[in-house]
């Protein structure tokens, strides 16, 4: 296996920095570059290179930098080339075809240092509100920032979805990871209501569940980065939970075993989410830098600041719904 090959990011964008001009003696090569040239030195390769062949080429360089182990990945696991050319493809496709998601204050958003967005969870059998909201945020931030999730242990215990998780950004949902990519700069997901939030039945949906004991607060307290309270409308009706068989759930080691409409009464179409009409709103940020490090071991203010993040979360979930004409349209 080759030395992973250094890549430079800038603003979460990935690019390659490499001379355009291929087979330039003692000057980098871009590989991609070099798999469209190669159409020239065939019959009618003085034409230019198609869209369809520009695309086959960066494939090919693509692969070709996965099997030498060309790629580099950072101490949690992120592969930001195998995220930005492999996954983000397949989940803009689910962010504007298929949820037709519309996105609210993205300008809350910092354009290059760290925060700490916090949401609420749905989704009974995915949870791809983190998905979404981790689309958003690449799609919509000038830079074209990487969100980078905390999740469940279950998450990474599960084969192919937890190595997946690593691979696209998330980690372990525990305060000394969290406390390290806010102070490098990153942008951090946290969903607080866990898998009470995910798996609570459709008549309490968009009904906060407990935020736990606001360790995220902590986090951005020792860190000093600014908490974005994100709304997220549409998550509920993917998958509505009717029931919970619970000693399936038990059986299988799961917290909980949705009962929904489609499932499992359809088998594997089942699982298909419905196509329900997205809202994500990022709210007015709460900022920790003026109360210092040491607020962290203050429980009374951790519980004020958590509370505070909670009720306004709920509110901007009210006021969407509120203004939604339709689940569908």
């Amino acid at each position: 296996m080759a030395e992973a090959q250094v890549i430079r990011l800038r603003g979460g964008d990935l690019r390659g920095e490499a001379n355009t001009s291929a087979g330039s003696v003692g000057q980098p090569v871009d590989s991609a570059a070099a798999e469209a040239n190669l159409s020239r030195d065939q019959p009618g390769g003085d034409r230019p290179a198609s869209s369809w062949e520009r695309k086959a080429a960066a494939g090919l360089a693509f692969l070709r930098r996965r099997i030498t182990g060309q790629y580099e990945v950072d101490e949690f696991g992120f592969d930001p080339e195998l995220t930005e050319s492999a996954v983000l493809p397949a989940m803009r496709q689910l962010y504007h075809t298929w949820f037709r998601t519309e996105v609210i204050g993205v300008h809350n958003i910092p354009a290059d240092s760290g925060a700490l967005i916090v949401a609420n969870h749905a989704g009974a059998l995915w949870a791809l509100d983190g998905v979404m909201a981790a689309t958003a945020v690449h799609e919509e931030t000038p830079d074209h920032r990487f969100l980078r999730m905390l999740g469940a242990d279950l998450l990474f215990t599960t084969p192919v979805l937890g190595s997946l998780a690593r691979k696209t950004g998330s980690t372990l949902a525990c305060n000394p990871d969290a406390e390290r990519l806010l102070s490098i700069g990153e942008l951090v997901g946290v969903w607080p209501e866990g898998f009470k939030g995910i798996g609570k039945p459709f008549n309490e949906r968009y009904k906060l569940q407990r935020f736990g004991r606001g360790g995220f607060v902590s986090a951005a307290l020792r860190t000093g980065a600014p908490i974005i309270p994100t709304s997220i409308v549409g998550s509920e009706e993917i998958h509505p939970m009717l029931g919970n068989a619970k000693t399936l759930a038990r059986v299988l080691g799961l917290p909980y075993f949705p009962l929904t409409p489609t499932f499992p009464w359809l088998g594997p179409l089942g699982m298909i989410p419905l196509p329900s009409k997205w809202y994500i709103e990022f709210g007015d940020p709460i900022e920790t830098a003026q109360y210092g490090p040491e607020a962290a071991d203050d429980p009374m203010l951790v519980f004020e600041l958590t509370d505070r993040v909670r009720e306004q979360i709920q509110g901007n979930l009210y006021r969407l719904l509120m203004q939604r004409r339709s689940i569908w349209r």
